[in-house]
């Protein structure tokens, strides 16, 4: 099994703002072998509930990333989506395969 490239659009603080509010820019990163998989049910429920959005994919990422996938936007399948919520993430060396995180996200236009 194997995943698929997806850009990652990670965020750099670039500044403030005159209220002093950070100001980021986007930069976009090529991360490779990620999973895209449907969303369950109990998902769609969850985030609905706890955040007012509606789950569109559920990302799995490989072991060993290190990359920032809170608040994000990503773009495949030539869309683009933004995550939502905090990452889920397993113990690499008890997880058999490849990916040990779970990131969900919505359509983002």
């Amino acid at each position: 099994m194997h995943g698929i490239s997806i850009i990652l659009y990670e965020k750099t603080e670039a500044g403030t703002d005159p209220f002093g509010k950070p100001i980021y820019t986007e930069a976009p990163l090529v991360v490779e072998n990620v999973l895209i998989g449907e969303p369950s049910s109990e998902d769609i429920v969850d985030a609905l509930n706890l955040y007012g959005k509606r789950v569109a994919y559920t990302l799995g990422i490989p072991k060993g990333d290190l990359h920032t996938w809170e608040d994000s936007t990503v773009e495949f399948f030539g869309q683009r989506f933004r995550t939502i919520g905090f990452p889920t993430q397993g113990i690499e060396e008890l997880i058999p395969l490849a990916w040990n995180k779970k990131v969900k996200v919505e359509r983002y236009e």
